[in-house]
């Protein structure tokens, strides 16, 4: 008997899974323990084994198509055998859950459609792909991807492409990474230029073989990113598209004169939106400017090369000769999930912050004496990561991870360190930090703050923090407090160290002190546990000799 394969969830996080490789094709023998495909999850690569025997009937996921945890995968039963009800069972039951409510009626005509193969399903409607054709669809290479931004394009339509070629450059939330090729052929349509943003499984590109028409299939393609059970909307679209004549009527049409002037009969202006916003801006009468647009529209040209003087000869008053100016800059993807990211651990993890300062004076004498030591250099960081590392170890629950459903105490010790870069902030992990030597973290952060700057970073270099440092101590701040970074329950808040006199055995003396801030999460870590924790770790800085023993 068939037995029907989904898409499963190979980690704890995965909601949805790309085929990378098909290691079986339809019709070959499949033992128990065969590796069927690889499937790329949120977070690497895995190979997904067989634990059924029979004969590989049906692929239901392309390579380089994407879809939900438990969506038909494959089929595996004895050679020949009638799986028509399970392809239709499926189709049914995948419309019934995507399917947006008002295509409920069209449901029996898509349970027709969706048992096709699904290599059209990243088509838009209901047209099928020309045979050999692949759409591309911008990937999603986090877990917290969104959208993409195409950086550079490595191939150009026409080029022929191989499997595990680079197509491009694109820039996630947290890093620039090479996207490769999944499929062979040539590059027949780029559907994003280099600078451009879209949504995860928005159309990024179409590949097949040369000389292929693919004009309609980018056309009917749904930005928003199709799937195989959204093929309802395939009508909207045709009457739409019927519909369009009557829209594109524009009522401007007639302004259009041998003259420049940018107004109508009834006094309209017609400007751009920013034009009109920078005009208002610097204070400038639009019905003194020309514009230089499409039928006289004024554009931004037209407000950047308007000079007060100008005006104020026109109007008869004085202007003044300063100008407003600014620069405009689009944020980048890694802005916005930091701003998402930060926004959601602020306002759903009830924050509350821990001050204290510590005696540096061992630590300054105890990073003299190790950096004396040959092609030896460690930082204070590097002591600091060391330190909160140890004294993790003793106190699990600082250690621990926020779910909706439960609390996770982590055994093990991964500390983020954050580094700063031109587009924002990224947060490396320095994995079993407990484990590792003083230089081994030095040179570990090294590369990290390296690689991070030239965005080298890979996703599993940044994931699976379970505590994390901030450090601004190198630019003079004192002291400051940081947003947790989820699921994490904490994060530590490292100052400068300031000269000042300190009281030691009742008497005034010159000493160094630096402060730190931890701020906690209120769901996981109570008052006194991070008290607690903040006194080992004193004892681990004071005292730096005791992280050798």
């Amino acid at each position: 008997m068939a037995e029907v394969i989904n898409m499963p969830r190979l980690s704890d996080t995965m909601e949805e899974g790309t085929v990378a490789a098909w290691l079986k094709r339809v019709g070959d023998k499949v033992e128990e323990g065969d590796i069927l495909a690889e499937i790329e999850t949120d977070k690497a690569t895995m190979e997904f084994e067989s634990f059924n025997e029979g004969t590989l009937l049906h692929i239901g996921i392309q390579e380089g198509e994407t879809a939900k945890v438990d969506t038909l995968l494959a089929i595996i039963g004895d050679e020949g055998e009638d799986i028509s009800d399970l392809l239709n069972g499926g189709a049914s039951e995948s419309a019934t859950e995507d399917a947006e409510p008002e295509a409920s009626e069209t449901k029996a005509e898509d349970q027709a459609t969706d048992s096709s193969d699904d290599s059209a399903s990243q088509s838009s409607g209901d047209q099928e792909l020309p045979e050999g054709v692949i759409v591309v669809t911008m990937p999603r290479l986090s877990d917290t991807m969104e959208e993409g931004t195409v950086a550079s394009w490595l191939k150009q339509v026409g080029d022929e492409v191989e499997e595990g070629d680079i197509l491009a450059e694109i820039e996630t939330d947290k890093a620039t990474m090479e996207f490769e090729s999944f499929q062979s052929g040539t590059l027949l349509h780029i559907g994003l230029n280099e600078g451009e943003s879209a949504k995860v499984d928005a159309l990024l590109a179409i590949i097949g073989p040369a000389g292929t028409d693919v004009s309609d299939v980018a056309k009917n393609f749904k930005i928003e990113g199709a799937s195989s059970t959204t093929k309802t909307e395939a009508p909207k679209q045709a009457e739409q598209k019927t519909e369009a004549p009557k829209q594109e009527v524009k009522k401007e049409t007639p302004v259009k004169t041998t003259t420049t002037t940018n107004t109508t009969s009834n006094g309209r202006v017609f400007v751009s939106p920013l034009a009109k916003k920078m005009a208002e801006e610097k204070g400038i009468n639009l019905s003194q400017i020309n514009g230089s647009g499409e039928n006289g529209r004024i554009v931004k040209r037209d407000i950047e090369n308007f000079t007060p003087a100008s005006q104020a000869a026109s109007v008869g008053k004085f202007v003044p000769t300063g100008q407003e100016d600014f620069d405009e800059v689009a944020n980048s993807n890694m802005r916005k999930a930091i701003a998402k990211n930060l926004a959601k651990s602020k306002f759903s993890a009830p924050h509350y912050y821990l001050n204290v300062e510590f005696d540096m004076e061992n630590a300054m004498a105890f990073r003299a004496q190790y950096n004396s030591l040959p092609d030896t250099k460690i930082s204070y960081n590097d002591m600091i990561v060391k330190a909160c590392a140890l004294a993790l170890k003793a106190h699990p629950q600082v250690n621990s991870q926020w779910f909706d459903d439960k609390m996770r105490l982590n055994n093990h010790v991964h500390i983020g360190v954050a580094v700063a870069v031109p587009d924002g902030l990224v947060v490396p992990v320095v994995r079993f930090a407990n484990e590792q030597s003083l230089t081994q973290i030095g040179a570990a952060v090294k590369e990290y703050a390296g690689k991070a700057r030239n965005k080298k970073l890979s996703l599993d270099e940044m994931e699976g923090s379970t505590f994390t440092i901030s450090n601004l101590g190198m630019f003079g701040i004192e002291s400051f407090t940081s947003i947790i970074n989820q699921p994490n329950s904490a994060i530590l808040s490292v100052g400068a160290i300031i000269s000042k006199p300190v009281v030691k055995n009742g008497q005034v003396v010159p000493g160094h002190t630096m402060k730190l801030t931890m701020a906690c999460d209120h769901r996981t870590v109570d008052g006194a546990t991070g008290a607690q924790f903040l006194q080992t770790l004193k004892g681990y800085i004071e005292n730096p000799v005791t992280m050798l023993v």
